[in-house]
């Protein structure tokens, strides 16, 4: 029997903000007790869901916060990296995920699986799937094997999309004419103007991290500004 999947809780209403909270190997605020204050921050905020980084995070997120968590496991920097193996997309549903985000690129996975393989362990284990996708037709496949939500999390870091500043607003458009399922916009999103812009192309939800929850990176800004 197909296990039946729960509705999406970033389906409806439109205009949901999913604040990612998450920092890179080696920042003073990759410690999962600061994370968490994070998510519980995003919630008091206003945040609909937050997407965090690592099983760990997650459960311990999972407990502090009343939002839906989005999972996901980088390991790695190369290739595929994003969750890329049933394994690791499993741990995340232990973990207590409601969706675990994962690279639906066309780029091999490490295991030798493909996206669909991960999609149904998960909808197995009783989870959702968001889709990270660079380009359109990815997004459309993904669609196609089954993911819950695509997201434009990858374009611009994967081949085939384009090198740019801004966040995506054309694929999110191409997404949300071509797919029946919720359009996540991802990607370089730094104010609520571009929030707002993303939403009226398309997008169900917006992701926002860097502009949120990334101290380092926000100060390196400032200073890089500054500096004659």
């Amino acid at each position: 029997m197909t296990p039946r999947r729960p509705a999406s809780p970033l389906a409806a209403p439109t205009g949901r903000l999913i604040v990612s909270c998450q920092a890179p190997p080696g920042d003073p605020m990759r410690d999962t007790g600061t994370l968490v204050r994070l998510a519980r921050s995003a919630q008091a905020g206003g945040a609909a869901a937050v997407r965090v980084n690592e099983p760990e995070v997650v459960a311990a997120t999972v407990a502090a916060v009343d939002l839906p968590v989005v999972g996901l496991w980088k390991d790695g920097d190369t290739g595929v990296y994003i969750t890329p193996t049933v394994r690791h997309a499993l741990a995340l549903v232990d973990a207590g995920a409601a969706i675990v985000a994962a690279d639906a690129t066309a780029r091999p996975r490490p295991d030798g699986s493909t996206f669909a393989d991960l999609v149904a362990a998960v909808h197995a284990g009783g989870g959702l799937v968001m889709a990270d996708v660079a380009t359109a037709d990815e997004g459309r496949e993904a669609a196609a094997q089954g993911a819950d939500l695509v997201s434009t999390t990858l374009s611009g870091y994967a081949p085939g999309s384009p090198r740019q500043t801004l966040p995506d607003l054309e694929l999110v458009a191409a997404l949300a004419r071509s797919v029946e399922v919720p359009v996540v916009a991802e990607g370089r999103i730094a104010t609520p103007e571009q929030a707002a812009a993303a939403l009226a192309a398309g997008a169900t939800s917006v992701v926002v991290g860097t502009a949120i929850t990334a101290p380092t990176a926000l100060t390196r800004l400032f200073a890089a500004g500054l500096t004659p």
